[in-house]
């Protein structure tokens, strides 16, 4: 790999302060020491100072050396590793290519190793029997058990909610439930994946068949995690896709007697060892305090895992490249943190919680991309509301780029539990109108990827990161 010569590091600092005279900092130390207040800085005034770094840095990703290179390192990451579910190998792969490739760049790299889940899939497959004949395509749920060797061959109920599972009662008992509820927003439908099949098993059922949490199908089954309930029974669980539940449903509904025979070789291993990536370029006044961006290494066992979330692993990393390549260095440290474990519920953040919690008041701002890289439309934000005016100033900073909206709730699993003990935290928010058509199934791939989509999510990701980095006071909590 060719890589660009790295630039000395220097301070940037606001222009507003370099032009202050020594008197007038002489003056408020005076003033502090004597109990006194000096006047207020002009954050707004202090946060425009950084007008023209924010220019160079989105000028280097639109146009520069740096233009598509985020979309050409995720193809290359994608295309040689594959998907990376929690526990496998190619997880292990991803993350050694990527704690290569960063170091390679000049960051200064390390892992820190935590314990993931480890189910694998096996050998699956569904098959309509009665009325007649169909192959289903399915995905195993994540942490399902899997079927008996010989399968599951029984009737299936079809229901609509819950609510219509409960109203079937005994007529549930012994049976496949397939759940064909319609798709409302993920928040709201993905509880029919998480929990459908401890509802069904309540009931008696033998199995459960989800109808894929996606708004758009073309016979594609979407897998994710589901979530057992403690003290009731196990039962195998996949999803299928939305034409199948739909064709079971108006079968049924004539009064069609339909048979599905399923076939998991499902399974969980103990915990396997994993890592968090971690890559900085670190501060030069306060390198203990740190402003984190970061996006999931891990996928589920299907597609690329391009748009969940190897584009906020990437731009999290290509953040800090373009900082390194203008030689900027921030007065706080900047840390990209690919995690681990995420779609298992957020396992590998979790771990990095519990790990850096004690010096959880040095943490200025916790940043998250896990909706997709697609075109960027505002920034999320999560905090104070002197924090909410600091951010409104940074984002007006991103008008070449056209993303000067500040939004309220900052979004990710892994940055959850800092912004519950009250860390500010951001996310992305794109044009994520197609993320739920891809996510989870084989569609996921580089083929849903923009190179121009990208390069604009970078350059946001990198100017937010390092102006609040550089700010001459951390966010006010």
């Amino acid at each position: 790999m060719h890589l660009k010569p790295i630039k000395m590091a220097v301070e940037h600092r606001p222009l507003c302060l370099q032009s202050v005279p020594v008197l007038f900092w002489t003056c408020s130390l005076l003033l502090l020491g004597c109990g006194c207040v000096p006047m207020q800085r002009d954050m707004a005034k202090e946060v425009a100072s950084y007008t023209d770094v924010a220019n160079q840095i989105i000028k280097l990703v639109l146009s520069g050396s740096a233009q598509k290179r985020s979309y050409e390192r995720l193809s290359n990451f994608t295309d040689a590793i594959g998907n990376r579910v929690s526990g496998s190998h190619n997880l292990e792969l991803a993350i050694a290519y990527m704690y290569n490739a960063m170091s390679q760049d000049g960051l200064d790299v390390h892992l820190e190793p935590v314990k993931v889940p480890h189910w694998v899939r096996g050998e699956e497959g569904a098959e309509m029997v009665l009325p007649r004949p169909k192959t289903l395509a399915m995905l195993g749920l994540g942490s399902s058990v899997g079927t008996p060797p010989e399968g599951i061959e029984a009737e299936v109920v079809v229901v609509s909610s819950f609510e219509d599972l409960k109203s079937r009662g005994a007529n549930v008992s012994g049976r496949i439930v397939v759940f064909n509820q319609p798709f409302v927003s993920y928040g709201e439908t993905v509880a029919y994946r998480a929990f459908g099949a401890s509802e069904a098993a309540k009931l008696g059922a033998v199995a459960a068949l989800i109808r894929s949490v996606t708004p758009v199908s073309i016979n594609s089954p979407h897998t994710g995690v589901q979530d057992y309930q403690e003290g009731v029974r196990r039962i195998p669980a996949a999803c299928i896709t939305v034409e199948d539940a739909q064709l079971m449903a108006r079968m049924a509904a004539r009064g069609q007697r339909v048979v599905v025979r399923l076939n998991m070789g499902a399974k969980t291993l103990p915990d396997a060892d994993s890592f968090n990536t971690v890559a900085e370029i670190r501060g030069w006044q306060h390198p203990e305090q740190v402003v984190v961006l970061s996006g999931h290494l891990d996928s589920w066992d299907v597609g690329q895992g391009a748009m969940d979330d190897g584009g906020g692993a990437i731009i999290s990393w290509e953040a800090l490249s373009v900082i390194k390549d203008l030689g900027l260095r921030p007065r706080r440290t900047l840390r990209a943190v690919l995690w681990t474990a995420e779609e298992q519920g957020g396992v590998g953040a979790q771990q990095y919680y519990q790990r850096h919690k004690a010096n959880i008041s040095n943490f200025d701002l916790v940043m998250e991309s896990d909706l997709g890289t697609f075109a960027p439309v505002a920034l999320q934000f999560t905090g104070s509301p002197a924090a909410q005016k600091v951010m409104q100033e940074v984002v007006q900073l991103l008008a070449p780029l056209n993303t000067t909206r500040l939004e309220p709730h900052g979004e990710g699993t892994d940055i959850g539990p800092w912004m519950q003990a009250g860390v500010p935290g951001a996310s992305l928010h794109v044009e994520d109108d197609r993320y739920f058509w891809f996510h989870h199934s084989e569609g996921d791939t580089m083929s849903v990827q923009s190179p121009g989509a990208m390069d604009r999510c970078s350059a946001l990701w990198a100017v937010v990161a390092y102006v609040v980095a550089d700010l001459q006071d951390m966010l006010p909590r």
